[in-house]
């Protein structure tokens, strides 16, 4: 076996079971420690297809900051620390839910031709500079328009925050 494939395996053994323990984990903050586990292991996929522009970014917006951008929607948020829904019916239901995943990305892998379409284009070879102009030229409008929305979110989630402290301070009184 090559070092490539082992790699592989390994990054898509931790993708998989990070994503397998945040639907199986009752408390949330195990949750998000599985969740970054999983986005980890996909930055590392994207690095071992030469991409390394999207597996920093991988790294740097999803691990980082979507992240905890998450733990303290959680931390702002009221929630029932106790779970409703029975165990064993909830690891039957999940294991079902990855088997038949794994079934369609079998069946969606295998019948994928991977052929290049072109010999002459190198996409692997400076791809963040190729990322770079074709964000600022081609695409600048999406781009903006994505910064707006979610500085339009966060502005929408600190209002929902600031909504729940006043609401529970006027039953307090």
């Amino acid at each position: 076996m090559s070092g490539e494939f082992i790699a592989f395996l390994t990054l898509s053994i931790i993708a998989i079971m990070g994503g397998v323990l945040m639907l199986n984990l009752t408390k949330v903050m195990h949750m998000m420690l599985a969740l970054v586990f999983t986005f980890l292991g996909i930055a590392g996929l994207y690095i071992m297809l030469s991409a390394e522009f999207v597996g920093v970014v991988q790294v740097l917006i999803y691990s980082g900051a979507v992240t905890i951008i998450m733990i303290f929607g959680i931390m702002l948020t009221k929630h029932n620390a106790e779970s409703e829904t029975n165990g064993s019916v909830r690891s039957l239901l999940v294991f079902l839910a990855v088997l038949a995943f794994g079934a369609v990305m079998y069946f969606a892998v295998n019948n994928v031709d991977f052929t290049p379409v072109t010999k002459d284009a190198a996409l692997h070879e400076q791809n963040t500079k190729q990322i770079g102009e074709l964000l600022y030229t081609k695409y600048i409008i999406p781009f903006e328009v994505t910064s707006v929305l979610l500085l339009v979110a966060l502005v929408g989630a600190i209002i929902l925050a600031k909504k729940d402290d006043g609401e529970e301070g006027d039953y307090h009184e």
